[in-house]
């Protein structure tokens, strides 16, 4: 995918979460882009993410859902908006509620496709459903309930 990533939109303030922040060098720095009317994210988790030999810890299933799904709820209300996603002010979703469903064991060193779909945006909230692949097979299915980034959070940014 040639366009540029929802998280590389981010400023830099705003940039260094544990799942998706590109200025996080010990994070997962997950790359989410839009695939027509869904979006997608691919991530291949390494030997350290273990839960047990040959399977994926299930906290970092849970973090992907989290973070590709609020950086979907951001790029959803900048095009619901009909905004560039690098326009002021700066549109970003922090997890309101997080709902994970372990379908079957995750394979561990096989790439991961992430898909999202925006279920619902309304005022400062936005709900969104990802399911997460792997080898062909669903895995994981979660839903977020993303929230616009408090004022608190962003009160002393430039």
């Amino acid at each position: 995918m040639s366009e540029k990533a929802f998280q590389d939109h981010y400023p830099e303030d705003l940039a260094h979460c544990y799942g998706c922040g590109r200025l996080n060098p010990q994070g997962h720095q997950i790359k989410s882009y839009w695939d027509g009317e869904e979006t997608v994210c691919r991530f291949t988790p390494a030997p350290h993410h273990t839960a047990m030999p040959g399977f994926v810890y299930g906290g970092l299933i849970a973090s992907l859902i989290d973070c590709h799904s609020t950086g979907t709820a951001s790029a959803a209300a900048y095009r619901a908006e009909n905004r560039d996603m690098d326009s002021e002010p700066t549109l970003r979703y922090v997890t309101g509620a997080l709902h994970v469903d372990y379908l079957r064991p995750t394979p561990i060193g096989v790439l991961l496709e992430l898909r999202s779909t925006v279920k619902e945006i309304k005022g400062r909230k936005v709900v969104v459903s990802t399911t997460v692949t792997a080898e062909g097979k669903v895995c994981a299915r979660g839903e977020v309930v993303a929230v616009r980034m408090p004022d608190s959070m962003i009160a002393d940014r430039k």
